[in-house]
């Protein structure tokens, strides 16, 4: 086995050596090393006591932040190693944090307590690859398992089910079936993880390569945060244009779109209203009327919960509540859509909607995409034309309508009203046509103020 340290990590390892003491890299970069790529951190493990490992980079910059849990970063070099001391945990009170940490003088008692075996793995030039629990062989196999018995590795940190969720997703590995069980036996655990590592942690998985198979086999899992989803489970659509119920549908349709967070998560709650719109005709067709409206709702209402951030919150949901409004594409249409969201929006909304499109019946597949292209065709025409997308963009200012003689308030209205007739085509963004047309509308409120006032109404009762 070819396993190349950078110089750096080899002469820190070298360094505590010398000293009489253990040093290995281990977890993940000895994974993703075996694997052929390039670890983006190296994390070392040492059987140095804390003040020990201080001792030895006594000429180098430590910071001293993790010490309690037996950590300490070392500055090597222009740049930061986590150093941590062999140690076991102990009690865990809150599904998350261990109770207490206790140091161990060997390599193995630290392995012994990582989550899954292809993360129990260490590494030095001198002794080679240790492998106590098998990771090797999971990691040509595929297999995420973990480290000893499961139940114990999730009551011990609950957020392992979700890190076992991502992994197989990123690295396209099957779950080890008593591993997967134990996940799903351990999922009340989750209640105690704050929503902000839970929302990370959907976040990757949704975001992984081979994420169908896992949103198939493993929708408990997140419904146990997202009892939004449950409904979906096996819901029918009983429609000509679906093959599948609403969760497979939603399932494939997450796979179908880019790996980008926004899309993803747009894609996992776009039809999570169609339940309650559900309904069926006299030819036993189902419809969901209004699903996109609902479905939105329901996801802020999640997202917020989760405390996402809200520029991904507004995205998705407004991505959610236009994803089934492109029906009759044409140029107003797609006009309306682009007025509505912007070119960075709309053009997310376009794959969102083939992404809904690929996850339906391939009956329907080819006039799908047919007025998909069609709509995009037309939105990159508008953008080519120098669209109007905001007051900014129309060729007559507030300082003209002042010239006119609107003020305050009134400017605003008059701006606004012009920009959605620029914007439907009923009005050319030309400033002769829209100082002619403000006038108008200038002219046509003060006639609506002047019969409106109450002087002018007793006028005419008088006559």
């Amino acid at each position: 086995m070819e396993f190349r340290l950078p110089l750096e990590v080899a002469a820190l390892l070298e360094r505590l050596q010398a000293q009489g003491h253990e040093a290995f890299v281990a977890g993940g970069c000895v994974r993703d090393a075996l694997r052929g790529e390039t670890p983006s951190d190296w994390d070392i493990c040492t059987s140095a006591l804390p003040e020990e490992t201080i001792a030895c980079f006594s000429d180098c910059t430590v910071h001293r932040t993790g010490i309690r849990h037996g950590t300490v970063l070392v500055l090597y070099q222009g740049a930061g190693y986590e150093i941590t001391t062999y140690r076991t945990e102990g009690g865990y009170a809150d599904h998350r944090h261990p109770d207490e940490v206790r140091f161990v003088r060997t390599l193995e008692e630290d392995l012994s307590r990582r989550d899954f075996t292809i993360n129990a793995m260490a590494y030095n030039p001198q002794v080679g690859l240790v492998d106590p629990f098998g990771g090797q062989a999971d990691l040509r196999s595929g297999v995420l398992r973990c480290v000893g018995a499961p139940e114990e590795r999730f009551r011990e940190d609950t957020l392992r089910i979700l890190r076992a969720l991502r992994f197989a997703a990123k690295l396209g590995f099957a779950i080890d079936p008593e591993t997967g069980a134990a996940m799903l036996r351990q999922r009340a655990g989750l209640d105690c993880i704050a929503r902000e590592r839970i929302f990370a942690e959907l976040k990757a998985f949704l975001c992984g390569a081979q994420v169908l198979p896992l949103l198939l086999d493993y929708r408990e899992l997140l419904a146990q945060f997202l009892p939004e989803l449950r409904p979906m489970f096996g819901h029918p659509q009983n429609n000509p244009h679906h093959c599948y119920d609403v969760w497979e549908h939603t399932a494939h349709a997450v796979a179908a779109v880019r790996q980008e967070p926004v899309l993803r998560l747009a894609m996992l709650f776009h039809d999570c209203g169609k339940p309650d719109c559900y309904t069926v005709d006299e030819d036993g067709v189902g419809h969901f009327h209004k699903h996109p409206q609902r479905s939105a709702e329901l996801a802020e209402a999640a997202l917020t919960r989760l405390h996402c951030d809200n520029r991904t919150k507004e995205d998705v949901v407004l991505l959610i509540a236009w994803h089934d409004r492109l029906h009759h594409v044409s140029r107003a249409s797609v006009g309306r859509m682009l007025a509505a969201l912007g070119p960075r929006r709309a053009e997310l909304l376009m794959e969102v909607i083939q992404a809904d499109d690929r996850a339906k019946s391939p009956a329907y597949a080819q006039s799908d995409t047919r007025d998909l292209a069609e709509a995009k065709a037309l939105l990159e025409q508008l953008l080519a034309e120098g669209f109007c997308l905001s007051r900014q963009d129309l060729k007559i200012s507030g300082r003209e309508l002042m010239e006119l003689g609107a003020s305050g308030p009134e400017i605003g209205r008059v701006l606004e009203q012009l920009l959605a007739e620029v914007q439907a085509e009923q009005l050319p963004n030309e400033a002769q046509a829209l100082n002619r047309r403000a006038a108008e509308l200038l002219r046509s409120a003060k006639t609506v103020e002047i019969e409106s006032s109450p002087r002018c109404r007793i006028g005419k009762n008088q006559v």
